[in-house]
């Protein structure tokens, strides 16, 4: 039975292609994909499609894909019509609450504004702490933020805090680990069960010798 697997595109993309090309899938067509969007597998009846990352979730959730794989940022932020059933270990970032020197918004006293792209994980991580802030959705360079002062703290995801340090914020706080996840359509794990697990083992297996 034919499998559907929705990819992120870009950097996580490029990992997740690696990935199944070590375990023995024909990612040849992903590999050297020009403007396309829709590969089928050369080795296997399986055929990809590259998205963003919030349309991975919408294609797995509406079963148009059996199969996604998508960072857990965006999980964290939206829909949740899914089975998670694998931690890939690749794409490994964090989410963070960073703000400039001797501002540390935990301790701040008052009116709290956080700006983020993630309002959800924000919003869940203060709770968390009992505070409630104010959010600032903001959906370009986060960073901007404390220094124009639209917000006394970002959250935001980081890989190196090479960015964060060049435009003068720190660290304050570590919200979470995130990494690239495996997500399955609930109507697929059951139909499509073998052919799904297959590619799970697949991908423990290629994990196991990265």
């Amino acid at each position: 039975m034919s499998l559907q697997i929705a990819l992120t595109k870009g950097r996580l993309e490029e990992s997740a292609v690696k990935m199944l090309g070590s375990c023995g899938y024909g990612t040849e067509k992903l590999q050297n994909k020009g403007r396309a969007l829709v590969f089928q597998d050369t080795k296997k009846d399986i055929r990809y499609f590259l998205a963003k990352a919030n349309d991975v979730i919408t294609y797995v959730e509406h079963g148009v894909a059996d199969i996604g794989i998508v960072g857990k940022d965006t999980l964290l932020e939206g829909g949740h019509d899914y089975y998670e059933l694998l931690d890939l270990g690749i794409g490994k970032c964090r989410f963070i609450l960073a703000g400039l020197p001797d501002h540390d918004p935990l301790k701040k006293v008052g009116h709290l504004r956080i700006g983020t792209k993630y309002p959800n994980v924000t919003r869940t991580y203060f709770r968390n702490k009992g505070l409630d802030p104010e959010i600032i959705k903001i959906d370009g360079s986060v960073e901007l933020g404390p220094l124009l002062n639209l917000c006394d703290a970002i959250v935001d995801i980081t890989e190196t805090g090479t960015t964060l340090k060049e435009n003068g914020l720190i660290i304050y706080d570590e919200v979470c680990q995130i990494s690239a996840r495996v997500i399955v359509n609930k109507a697929s794990f059951k139909l499509k069960r073998d052919e799904v697990m297959q590619v799970i083992e697949d991908l423990k297996k290629a994990g196991k010798t990265c």
